[in-house]
């Protein structure tokens, strides 16, 4: 018996291409596998550190001389002279200015006249009054004669010590016609000129006594609440730097009715003259302070309006993933941004190529020092 005839070269060519099509197959999965590992991504970042931050607010304040006298004449008149300027340093009691006292002169000058001629009188009525004394005691006139003439003399002598008074009070009036600095001090702006009438409401000038100064702060209704003695208060420059630092020393009991404001007062010491009355400052009421995360401001993004930035955590692998963390934050302190929610001390927060980045790609964190 002849065995049927078997084409091995047919068994072993569709082997071989089921061989090479699951190679293929296997190439093909390690490809993809390894197309989905993306690799992960080098990027700076920086620890939020906590930070000790004010929460505070800044008000425009006017500056008040503790030790400020305004000068306003005690009579009214024409202003004949003027012996000072503004910016001098003057002694308690140096003339300032003079007001025309031709007037108050010649008020003087007819009182003293006046109490010349009562003196005569009262010479007179006395003379009369030892004669008929004299004559009364020998019997020669009534004792209603001796009391006229005694009264004749104590109304003479009322009326002496009446003008004597007078002259007294004019006199005194005709010095208020030298204007004179009450304390020592220097003289601030004078809005007179020569030849000007001025009225016992007139301001002449100020004399301000170099040292402490007063803020006036005027503080919204809304915050009034919070305001309480010695909460601090820095008064700051343009740049936000600081030129001083005070507490607060008077909280007004009243609400300005126009204003609807709350005036505070702190007392700030100006050793070095840098500040001036009645200038406006910058005064910053602080009104706590406590410790909170701060980032960079590099590594905040904002989104609609939103601020986020990319925070480094570590994965279940062991490396670490970036999240964007939407964040609250604050008022910028030096190139950081306080952050009052999203983001906790010892986070590493990305600094670098934050553009290329998406939510969860696997990253490789350096720490940045700047």
């Amino acid at each position: 018996m002849s065995r049927p005839f078997t084409n091995t070269s047919s068994l072993i060519l569709p082997a071989a291409l089921l061989a090479a099509l699951l190679l293929t197959t296997a190439c093909g999965k390690s490809k993809e596998a390894n197309a989905a590992a993306p690799q992960a991504m080098p990027v700076n970042v920086q620890t939020a550190t906590a930070q000790k931050v004010d929460d505070s607010t800044d008000y425009v304040a006017t500056l008040k001389s503790r030790d400020s006298a305004v000068v306003m004449p005690q009579v009214e008149g024409i202003i004949t002279q003027i012996f000072v300027h503004s910016g001098e340093r003057v002694t308690s009691g140096a003339p300032m200015m003079q007001i025309d006292p031709a007037k108050q002169q010649a008020a003087v000058k007819s009182q003293v006249s006046a109490t010349a001629a009562q003196v005569a009188q009262v010479k007179w009525a006395q003379q009369n009054y030892d004669r008929v004394n004299g004559l009364a005691n020998a019997g020669v006139v009534s004792k209603q004669d001796l009391d006229q003439a005694r009264a004749n003399l104590d109304a003479a002598q009322a009326q002496l010590h009446s003008l004597d008074a007078q002259v007294s009070e004019q006199q005194v009036q005709l010095h208020y016609y030298k204007v004179v600095a009450p304390r020592a001090g220097m003289v601030g702006d004078v809005p007179v000129r020569v030849g000007d009438r001025v009225v016992t409401t007139s301001t002449l000038t100020t004399v301000d006594r170099p040292g402490s100064l007063e803020a006036y702060i005027y503080v919204p209704i809304e915050k009034s609440a919070q305001l309480k003695i010695n909460l601090p208060v820095q008064i700051v420059d343009a740049s936000g730097s600081s030129l001083a630092a005070s507490r607060i020393t008077f909280i007004s009991p009243q609400v300005d009715t126009a204003t609807q404001t709350v005036l505070v007062k702190a007392t700030i010491a100006n050793s070095n003259d840098s500040l001036r009355t009645a200038q406006f400052i910058r005064a910053r009421v602080v009104w706590s302070s406590q410790e909170k995360p701060v980032v960079p401001v590099v590594a905040v993004s904002r989104i609609g309006g939103l601020y986020f930035a990319f925070v480094a955590e570590p994965d279940h692998k062991g490396g670490y993933v970036v999240h964007q963390k939407p964040l609250q934050i604050g008022q910028i302190v030096g190139n950081n941004y306080v952050v009052l929610d999203g983001v906790k001390p010892g986070d590493k927060v990305v600094v670098s190529g934050t553009q290329f980045l998406i939510d969860g790609v696997p990253v490789v964190p350096r720490e940045s020092s700047s």
